[in-house]
């Protein structure tokens, strides 16, 4: 029988993964700035080289954020080049983001179904909560969501919270319980806007809608949020750059 070899990772991934357990374990907050590519590479008994190659494939995941003659930072949600970073729908006639407004509509506690645990990882039964909010863009329904989280993680979170919230849920999250998103994974198709769809953003019964289910993990890959969100396009699109 062939015997399988184990996974060889370069060394700059290996420094990568020491900065990310640093990150986790709270050590750098968001919005902090990390030691110098020189304390980092003494602290790890490697090469600035290797550090830099490390923060390089970081800053491009947005997970740090390097600034000219001031150093690099931790990505933080209340950046306002980060508040948005998940959101890919803009206006026909720019592809610039204008700061949409988010308007709670409801939030309770509920025990995790079968689906909601599988993709949060919980146990079916545990305890979640729910919220419902629409996006306004010029004051105009655009998106509805409706959004589960593990209550273990967002306790003390409620409407009230969420009414006098005047930035992105993102910002929230990270301010109020110390979670960061580092990525999501989306599920994206077309559907007709069925009775609750079309009463939520304004439009006629059958109206064509992007349906978005959406994944978003913080440190560790753990999945902390999952949301299945419908978006109007009569005066929007979706944008995604392609690399």
């Amino acid at each position: 029988m062939a015997q399988i070899s184990p996974t060889f990772s370069p060394l700059y991934r290996q420094i990568r993964g020491l900065i990310l357990q640093a990150l986790e374990s709270g050590e750098w907050r968001p919005g902090q700035v990390i030691p110098s590519e020189q304390e980092l590479a003494a602290r790890f008994n490697v090469s600035q080289g290797t550090v830099r190659k490390a923060i390089d494939e970081m800053a491009a995941d947005n997970i740090l954020v390097r600034r000219q003659g001031r150093g690099t930072y931790v990505a933080s949600h209340t950046d306002p080049r980060q508040m948005f970073r998940f959101l890919r729908l803009v206006p026909e006639e720019s592809e610039l983001l204008a700061h949409p407004k988010s308007i709670p509509i409801d939030c309770w506690r509920a025990k995790a179904g079968s689906e909601a645990a599988r993709v949060l990882r919980i146990e079916p039964g545990a305890a979640i909560i729910i919220l419902r909010r629409v996006l306004q863009f010029g004051r105009k329904p655009v998106v509805g969501d409706e959004i589960y989280l593990p209550e273990e993680l967002y306790r003390g979170l409620d409407m009230e919270m969420l009414q006098v919230w005047n930035s992105s849920l993102y910002s929230l999250f990270e301010t109020r319980f110390g979670l960061r998103m580092i990525r999501a994974k989306e599920r994206i198709r077309a559907v007709a806007a069925d009775r609750a769809a079309a009463e939520l953003l304004q439009v006629d019964e059958g109206t064509p809608l992007l349906s978005v289910e959406r994944v978003t993990y913080t440190y560790g890959d753990r999945p902390v949020e999952w949301r299945r969100g419908v978006y109007s396009t009569a005066e929007h699109f979706y944008l995604n750059d392609l690399a």
